[in-house]
């Protein structure tokens, strides 16, 4: 990735600040709520939703094994429909292929469908460094623009919002960037509509050039998906005569009947609907429909890396559904921002630390911003272990070891900050390594409960402060065992 944001400090820093804002915390807990109980609803009508889970996972999963056919057969197919592909290693590749593209057609506007892959490498920073201004069209990611904020979610960019908010964000900065929002726009959610409708609509009739991303690459045909919910999408991408779409490579799909799986189980796992109002497809160009010049800027930007790693990989099954966060105790509370990442959230705990290596502070902390308490995993749609590539993140933070980074493999180091975490690892893998020590410390520990303290001294204190420390029984289980007869004997 293009790195984190500028000045962003490590998650539980950042964290820290984040639950000590009364507002931002009362946003986030209406959003996420609404959300997940509208969820809910929306896949309990469906009785095969672990049949469709499973396929998706299987589908993708195969699709990763196969990765390299996969992606030139969609070059293929997307060259004979009249597209040009692109292939980007990397942030800087991106960009600088991107901009080359708006610079030869002479424009200096483009219109953008959201896409988390150019928020990603910073495009439109990258655009702007060479005098071309994009426009955000997706409500939420105008909100985040005009606002001059950072997106903190994945599907609802500003949900760090509310109401009012917005309004005075519109009322103080529409004008800056075109049509002014009207002098007495309220916080009705119909009048906020209107106004960016409006806003918006010069933009799409002058845009000559549109950017995107995509939800799906269909391989066999060279077929590029985008669903969403406003109708601003499908103006970007049949209205500009150039039209350039930006997408990871692990956004592809073999065919057209695997792509009915995902058209199920997106949409009721990000809006709660049983399909999305606008599902738009291309492939290539047409003389008489659509934008004459396609390209395809195919990223990678630390994919493959990703995909090296025997259980990092399954983050890449991800369709950016945004299920993870809804139900995530940590995220309700901390907010998108603490995460310093375009990808928020537990997806963004273990997608980020992976695309862009652990050397930072705060993607070293990242694999730490979750309580392990496993609803991402029940709610992905895709069945992405994300607690189990947590803890082998957190492993590869405290211990090292190694890598694949930019293609080759290196040995990393152990991140400061974790020695004590690393000796009580290795004392417990030694005690448990040795039965002998190992009973003989249970039964030390048995006897002398009686001293335990309450509480855990030193940095442990703000841990056991909200948390009673279990009490150690009477005596070791396995000596209860041989005592009882494993229980038959027990008189008790």
């Amino acid at each position: 990735m293009s790195g984190t944001y500028l000045g962003m400090p490590a998650f539980p820093q950042a964290a820290h600040e984040a639950v000590n804002d009364r507002v931002l915390r009362g946003n986030l807990r209406h959003a996420t709520h609404t959300i997940r109980a509208k969820r809910a609803r929306a896949v309990a009508e469906l009785s095969d939703w672990d049949a469709l889970r499973e396929a998706g996972r299987r589908i993708k999963d195969h699709t990763l094994r196969h990765l390299d056919r996969y992606l030139l057969r969609l070059e293929e197919a997307v060259t004979a429909a009249g597209g040009t592909v692109h292939w980007a290693a990397d942030a800087e590749e991106a960009n600088r292929i991107v901009t080359d593209l708006v610079k030869a057609t002479g424009e200096t506007e483009v219109v953008k469908v959201k896409s988390m892959a150019t928020q990603e490498i910073g495009l439109n920073e990258a655009l702007e460094a060479e005098g071309i201004r994009a426009y955000e069209t997706d409500l939420a990611e105008l909100i985040v623009q005009l606002g001059k904020d950072r997106p903190s979610h994945i599907l609802v960019p500003a949900i760090h919002r509310n109401r009012g908010e917005i309004r005075d964000i519109f009322r103080r900065e529409m004008s800056q960037w075109g049509r002014p929002a009207p002098d007495d726009l309220t916080d009705t959610p119909a009048e906020l509509a209107e106004a960016a409708r409006l806003h918006l609509r010069e933009k799409f009739l002058r845009a000559k050039v549109g950017i995107s991303g995509a939800n799906f690459m269909v391989a066999e045909t060279g077929t590029l998906v985008v669903v969403e919910s406003e109708g601003n999408g499908r103006m970007c991408l049949t209205l500009p005569e150039t039209l350039i779409s930006v997408v990871g490579i692990e956004k592809i799909v073999p065919t057209w009947q695997d792509l009915e799986v995902f058209l199920q189980t997106l949409p009721r796992s990000s809006t709660a609907e049983r399909m999305n109002p606008y599902t738009s497809t291309w492939t290539g160009t047409s003389d008489t429909d659509g934008p004459r010049t396609f390209h395809l800027v195919l990223l990678d930007n630390g994919r493959t890396d990703t995909l090296a790693d025997d259980v990092g990989r399954q983050a890449l099954r991800c369709i950016r559904c945004s299920a993870c966060l809804n139900v995530c105790p940590v995220y309700e509370r901390a907010g998108g921002h603490a995460y310093g990442s375009v990808y928020p959230g537990p997806i963004g705990a273990i997608l980020s630390p992976q695309l862009r290596g652990t050397a930072s502070a705060i993607d070293a902390s990242l694999p730490y911003a979750s309580s392990l308490c496993g609803a991402c995993y029940e709610v992905c749609p895709v069945a992405i272990d994300i607690p189990e590539v947590l803890v082998h993140l957190r492993e590869r933070v405290v211990e090292g070891g190694e890598a694949v980074r930019e293609g080759n493999k290196v040995l990393l180091k152990p991140a400061k900050g974790h020695a004590a975490e690393r000796a009580a690892m290795r004392a417990a893998r030694w005690a448990f390594a040795h039965p002998a020590a190992l009973r003989t410390g249970q039964r030390l520990a048995s006897r002398s409960r009686r001293f335990h303290p309450r509480t855990l001294p030193g940095p442990g204190r703000a841990w056991s402060a909200t948390r009673d420390l279990p009490a150690v029984p009477a005596e070791p289980f396995r000596d209860w065992w041989q005592r009882t007869n494993g229980g038959k004997d027990d008189t008790k």
